[in-house]
């Protein structure tokens, strides 16, 4: 029940900032989108809730909340470097890709970390998430693999995010 709490909460601040009305004067939310967020807010939760997080309490906790603001420029900076060196592979005259699918290891554990982990790497231009294990294993193609280490593939791949989601999820 807390699950689905958390998610309708969420949600509903969500949507409540996306259908910000920027009007001259008064600026704010016109009563029927706030209405039909509740709606929405509701069925979300109702679908979703179950699945969001094992523990729903670790959400307040302030100190998540701030590794979670820190990691977003993190994250942001590690997609922008992937975008240039994925642009200079393909921009190259000989295109010196080498593709190939790597394994890397992870400490993270839970659903959770591990699925958005799985993401961050999927969101990064030149890699892909193929697979996931719960004991912190996943497969990710590579467009230019620079090692078949699994260390050093998963400190390149997955070491920059890997931190900043253990203190979000698990510590």
């Amino acid at each position: 029940m807390k699950n689905r709490i958390l998610v309708f909460v969420i949600s509903y601040i969500v949507w409540c900032g996306f259908v910000w009305v920027h009007r001259e004067v008064p600026p704010g939310w016109d009563v029927q989108s706030l209405l039909l967020g509740l709606l929405v807010a509701a069925m979300v939760a109702a679908i979703f809730g179950k699945n969001f997080t094992e523990k729903p309490g670790r959400f307040f906790n302030p100190v998540r909340w701030f590794y979670a603001i820190v990691f977003i420029p993190v994250f942001a900076f590690y997609c922008v470097k992937a975008n240039l060196q994925v642009s200079s592979l393909v921009l190259h005259p000989k295109m010196p890709i080498r593709p190939g699918v790597v394994k890397i290891h992870t400490k993270l554990r839970s659903r959770t970390a591990l699925t958005i982990l799985a993401n961050c790497i999927t969101l990064t231009p030149g890699t892909l998430t193929i697979e996931a294990t719960q004991k912190g294993v996943l497969y990710v193609h590579w467009i230019g693999v620079l090692t078949t280490d699994e260390a050093e593939a998963s400190r390149m791949i997955a070491g920059q995010f890997e931190w900043f989601l253990k203190k979000i999820f698990e510590d």
